[in-house]
């Protein structure tokens, strides 16, 4: 869900985006939402700002694009929607380099894509203020962190659930060792192979399956597979709207093996120099977002069709963070 095209990993595709070809950094529309402060924007800090906000192209990260161009709007920005850059890079590189002016980006994508690292760091505090640290020297400045936490899990269906009663990773071993039939799993091939995937829930958690318990598929066919209860448990995204919609039940990550991927603002560092106010505008509403919002907001998207930036608008009004003109 976090990346949903190939990441560019080339210095010459890094090249290239920094100067504005491949994923449509010079694309882009004025946003025209009829919004004035609610409880943010008070006072409308951001007036005479001119800022561009991005994101990646899959819908939590279209939501929550809109969700901070809005908010800017309401605080007396002009806005430029850039939303939809195809790739991680893209994106990141689109802050950094000030094609864009800032989005909404995952901690653990930061740490172990972006800034190269194996090892991810277990408390999400300081998952975010190492990544903060860091992205100092890059010239990007990241914002305090939601409890949203788009990471990995398992999850299964409610009939199973009721039937087996797990509620943990630890419970899902201890399962599969009292009855070795019981636990089957379907994943992607990525989540399968990868060190912060499979492998390593193995290795944590001393989970042993036989190959034949393991079945790999697209990602969109592991939540029909688990609603369905036919495999019985499915790797998940923890704040995908399928979840909720198809009433699946997440297993709790006990040892807290699976990395951190909480949401945060991250502004380029000269646009947070010249208009600090951003941090004031946006704070209230990133304490807001945690899994169940996610949920929420991805599953109109994805569930029902609605558009990303109307979700955004909604929520935005619903929790009175902005007021739409009549």
């Amino acid at each position: 869900m976090r990346r949903r095209c190939a990441l560019l990993a080339t210095a010459s595709a890094v090249v290239a985006l920094a100067a504005g070809g491949g994923c449509g950094l010079r694309s882009g529309s004025p946003m025209t939402d009829d919004v004035r402060p609610g409880t943010v924007g008070r006072g409308e800090p951001l007036e005479g700002a001119d800022l561009t906000v991005t994101s990646k192209a899959f819908t939590e990260s279209l939501v929550l694009g809109a969700i901070m161009g809005i908010a800017f709007e309401a605080a007396g920005a002009e806005v430029l929607d850039r939303t939809g850059i195809q790739g991680s890079i893209g994106a990141r590189e689109a802050v950094r380099t000030g094609d864009a002016d800032a989005m909404y980006e995952y901690t653990g994508t930061a740490w172990i894509t972006y800034l190269g690292h194996s090892e991810p760091i277990t408390d999400p505090r300081r998952q975010w203020e190492a990544v903060r640290d860091a992205d100092t020297k890059e010239g990007l400045a990241w914002l305090a962190p939601a409890a949203l936490n788009n990471t990995y899990a398992l999850a299964m269906n409610r009939s199973n659930f009721e039937k087996y009663g797990t509620r943990t990773l630890s419970d899902v071993t201890a399962l599969a060792k009292s009855d070795p039939g019981a636990v089957t799993l379907c994943v992607e091939a990525e989540f399968a192979n990868r060190a912060d995937g499979l492998p390593g829930v193995r290795k944590t958690y001393g989970l042993d399956l036989p190959a034949g318990n393991v079945t790999q598929m697209d990602a969109g066919i592991v939540y029909t597979q688990a609603s369905k209860g036919s495999c019985t448990y499915g790797e998940v995204y923890t704040t995908d709207g399928r979840i909720t919609s198809m009433d699946l039940v997440v297993m709790e990550d006990d040892k807290k093996f699976f990395p951190n991927y909480n949401a945060a603002p991250m502004v380029n560092s000269e646009t947070y120099e010249r208009h600090p106010e951003i941090a004031e505008v946006l704070a209230p509403i990133t304490k807001k977002l945690d899994n169940d919002v996610a949920r929420k907001l991805n599953a109109k998207v994805d569930v029902d069709g609605e558009d990303p930036h109307q979700v955004a608008l909604d929520w935005l009004v619903e929790e009175g963070f902005v007021v739409e003109e009549d």
